[in-house]
C-alpha cells in the first residue's frame, strides 16, 4: 500500500478560533483553505493541516484520530490493514473529499485513511 502523505488534525474550540487558525495556517503554508462541513463539524484543509470545529461531542471523537493518511485506494488500504492485524472501526464511506475509513492499529493508535476518489454517493 502506498502512503501518499499525512495530514495533521487540529481541533479548535469554536468558529471564531477556526477562522483565526485558518488565517494563520494560510499565511504559514502559502496555500488557501479548502472548506467543507460534515456531521455538524466545520472543516478547513490548509496544506498538510486539517482544522476542525464543532460540537464538543463530535470533537471528542475526532481527537482520538492521530492523523489522516492519504492513500491511492481505500479498498486496498482496508485489505492491507486487516491482513496486517488492524481493525477497521468505520468505513469505507464516501465523504466530500473522497472515501475514507478509520482503523485501529494493533498498538492502539487510530488513523483515518482517505483517497481522493469522490463518488456520486458523497454527501
Amino acid at each position: 500500500m502506498d502512503i501518499l502523505g499525512t495530514t495533521l488534525r487540529i481541533c479548535v474550540a469554536n468558529l471564531e478560533a477556526l477562522e483565526s487558525s485558518v488565517s494563520f495556517y494560510e499565511n504559514l503554508t502559502g496555500s488557501r483553505a479548502q472548506r467543507f462541513e460534515r456531521g455538524g463539524v466545520s472543516v478547513a484543509a490548509v496544506g498538510c493541516f486539517l482544522l476542525m470545529s464543532g460540537p464538543e461531542r463530535e470533537l471528542e471523537v475526532l481527537r482520538k484520530v492521530s492523523a489522516t493518511i492519504a492513500v491511492p485506494d481505500v479498498d486496498e488500504a482496508n485489505a492491507v490493514l486487516t491482513a496486517s492485524g488492524a481493525k477497521v472501526v468505520a468505513g469505507p464511506v464516501p465523504t466530500p473529499a473522497g472515501r475514507n475509513l478509520i482503523a485501529l492499529h494493533p498498538d492502539g493508535s487510530v488513523f483515518e485513511y482517505v483517497d481522493r476518489q469522490v463518488t456520486a454517493e458523497a454527501p
